[in-house]
């Protein structure tokens, strides 16, 4: 049995400057789907569909603030854990990509839940994959809004969750009843606000804070809670909830 802890740490040390890491090892999973605009890199999703009924879509992004796409330097780094939290060690200023390699590795560890799941690029550029994937794939666009909600796990903070403008009150009503998360506000956009056509969408906090900065950190405990809460929540029967 992993130790969702280790998986944490090994997404956690993924070189920063690219994506391709966290590719490599949702590839190794068939049957997958991978796409990639050649005229554009950071215009590509993984998807892997789920195999058991009532399934969500869980969605994660490979890319990090940090990419050297957005012109950071390729720096190694290294993870260093006091006070229970993880932070980087590094040479260049940069953070630890907690956003979104935190949720990644919630997403490998429920990758045999049943539920489907979705790896896109260019988050921190505008949602490039997200966007390139409902505007240019329509069969896949279809597949994944023919699901019962999407959930995606990259959200700051402890115990938030964020519908934006792809929730419905019903839907915010049962998040908010069956996880016991609140929605601070609806502000800002992720990947979901451009997937979710005809479906509802949630995005939750994994724990980590100040992303972007330097000072990033992962609050162990807090990512964990969101694992287990994950790990119960998609053992239930789910309806749909349309937008």
């Amino acid at each position: 049995m992993e130790n969702p802890i280790e998986v944490l740490k090994t997404f956690l040390s993924i070189p920063l400057w690219h994506s391709e890491g966290v590719f490599e090892i949702f590839k190794k999973l068939e049957p997958h789907i991978y796409r990639e605009n050649p005229a554009n890199s950071l215009e590509r999703f993984l998807y892997i569909e789920g195999t058991g009924p009532d399934k969500v879509v869980l969605v994660a992004h490979a890319d990090t603030f940090f990419d050297q796409r957005y012109g950071f330097p390729q720096v190694d780094h290294t993870l260093d854990e006091r006070d229970g939290a993880i932070y980087s060690i590094n040479e260049g200023n940069i953070g630890l990509g907690a956003d979104d390699r935190a949720g990644c590795a919630i997403l490998w560890l429920l990758r045999n839940s049943g539920h489907s799941l979705l790896i896109t690029d260019g988050e921190e550029d505008g949602c490039l994959g997200s966007t390139w994937l409902s505007n240019h794939n329509p069969d896949i666009s279809e597949r994944i809004n023919a699901h019962q909600f999407m959930i995606q796990v990259d959200r700051r903070n402890s115990r938030d969750f964020k519908c934006y403008e792809v929730g419905t009150p019903e839907f915010r009503e049962f998040i908010q009843a069956e996880t016991g998360y609140t929605e601070p506000d609806r502000k800002s956009r992720t990947d979901i606000v451009e997937l979710c056509k005809t479906v509802c969408g949630v995005n939750f906090s994994i724990g980590y804070y100040d992303e972007h900065k330097e000072t990033e950190r992962l609050v162990v405990d807090e990512w964990l809670h969101t694992l287990n809460m994950l790990t119960g929540f998609l053992t239930k029967e789910l309806k749909r909830f349309e937008r």
